[in-house]
This record gives C-alpha cells, structure tokens and sequence, in this order.
C-alpha cells in the first residue's frame, strides 16, 4: 500500500519556511505522494498555488490533488492548471481526485452556481480530457494548456461518498477516492465494494482504483489537537455535527496509526492519505519512523 501525506493547508500562520521544511521532508521520507486538498473559506491556501510550490521544490513524490471541487471552476481552467502542474513535476502528477463538494458557501464565495453541479459535472470531465487531448475548445484558436506531458490527461479519481454518486462516476472515473475520518476498514471497504458494482454496471474493463484518507496527529497532546482540527474543519456544518464528527477520531498515536493503517489496507486500499491535523514537522519526521519500522 502507498503512503501519501496531505500538506497543511489550512493551518493559519503557515509560512514559506514550514512549507519548505515539509517539501524536504516528505521528499526525503519513505513516502509515495503528497497532497492538498480544496476549500474557499478560512486561512486555508490555495490548492493549485500550494501544489505548484510542491512540484517545483521536489523530486521523487507524486503530485496528487485532493480535490479538485470541479463544478465550482471553469474546467478549461482547471485542465490548464493540471497539465502546468503535471510540467512542473516533470510528468509526476499521474492521479487527480476531483469531487462535488458540499460546501455551498464556497461555491456562493466564488461566484458558483450549487445546484446542478452533478450534471455539470459529467460534462466538465469531458471537456478537461478535449483540453489534454490537444483538441481546440474554441474552433481556430489552437490547444488550451502545455501540451505533450501527458496527452491522455492524469487518472481521474472520484471524490464521492453515497452510491447514487458512485454510480454516476463510474462511467468517466478511473478509480474512488473513499474517506473515512478514523480509518475504519468497513467504511472504506463498503465504499470500494460500491465502487466495483458501479463499475461492472457501467461495463468497465478495469477495476476502479482504490484510493483511501484518514485524518490523524502524532503531535504532543494529540487528542486534544485532532479534536481541535476537525472541529474547526467541520464548523460550518453547525456545533452539533462538528462536534460528533470530532469526538468520532482517535488516530492520535503511534498505535492509533498503525491500526488506522492495517485497517485501509484490509479494506483494499492501494494507496492511503494521511491527513495531518498540525502544521507541526513531527507529523511527517514520527510518520516516517513509524512506517520505515512497520515495514
């Protein structure tokens, strides 16, 4: 199973030097790819700036969007800015996890329209793929984007959750982006048994990649601070919901992790982000001790 770890992008007071320090270190480690993922409100950064730095100041991780809120943006845009990242990194942007999003305050903040985004959708995914291609999106006016990285664009992930929404993704995604807060294998394998039926319904040759994400800390007073984290991430949704959704985590320890860990790859995970609830180092320096020992 790959490792990645998520940037902290939504951490207020990061500066160039923490996220320098983070490049080094995630480049250095026993680590596959490194992330970040999409939102509007808060101190967070922006996802196609923050990856831009990361391709740019590593060599070895790949880069994976996690993700992109597609119906909320332009998909010439969005295709533009995934084969500048896929250049910048010299060809090793090779999966995107693109979702809908239920943040209708961000899509209000942009400008965006909420409803309708999962027909959009459909037809935003065709159009990036036209953009890779080479093919003119506005007749005579030539290809949009760097050409020749990638023609065929990166595999697309879908960032979805119930099965009305896996179903539908399953006639253009490459493979499921599943979350599960805590790591718990039945969630994880529950969303990847849908995503194979959708699949086979839809008469698809390959099987769905199996991407997973968790939140956890390895932080001092990791609790508290996971507690503090997803709170905060799940604010907008009102007090009650954050608070259920922040009392439901525990992967604030060394042993947390590892079980966190065997859990996705019992669910089938091919590849497991990790998302970190501090900005703080020890995050990928504790990470990368426990996974060199776990083997």
């Amino acid at each position: 199973m790959k490792i990645g770890i998520c940037l902290p992008y939504m951490k207020a007071g990061i500066n160039r030097d923490d996220l320098l320090a983070w490049f080094r270190t995630v480049d250095s480690g026993p680590f596959h790819s490194v992330s970040c993922g999409e939102r509007i409100h808060g101190p967070t950064c922006d996802m196609g700036a923050l990856l831009a730095a990361a391709a740019a100041c590593t060599e070895n991780v790949e880069i994976t969007p996690t993700l992109y809120v597609l119906p909320m943006h332009s998909a010439v845009e969005v295709a533009r800015e995934i084969a500048t990242l896929d250049m910048l990194s010299g060809g090793r942007m090779n999966r995107v996890a693109l979702g809908y999003g239920g943040r209708e305050q961000d899509y209000q903040a942009l400008g965006a329209t909420f409803k309708g985004r999962y027909g959009r959708m459909d037809g935003q995914v065709a159009t990036m793929r036209n953009v890779w291609s080479g093919a003119e999106i506005i007749p005579g006016c030539g290809p949009i984007g760097p050409q020749g990285q990638r023609p065929e664009g990166p595999a697309l992930l879908a960032g979805a959750i119930g099965p009305k929404s896996i179903e539908r993704c399953a006639q253009w995604a490459d493979g499921l982006y599943a979350w599960s807060g805590n790591g718990e294998t039945e969630e994880l394998a529950n969303a990847f048994a849908l995503a194979d039926a959708a699949w086979e319904r839809a008469e698809r040759n390959e099987k769905p990649y199996r991407m997973g994400g968790f939140w956890y800390t390895l932080a001092d007073n990791g609790q508290q601070k996971l507690y503090d984290y997803v709170y905060e991430y799940l604010d907008i949704a009102g007090p009650e919901i954050a608070a259920m959704m922040a009392e439901s985590v525990s992967r604030s320890s060394a042993d947390g992790v590892r079980e966190a860990l065997d859990n996705a790859e019992a669910a089938g995970c091919e590849e497991v982000f990790l998302v970190p609830a501090t900005a703080e180092l020890v995050e990928i320096e504790a990470m990368a001790e426990l996974l060199l020992k776990r083997g």
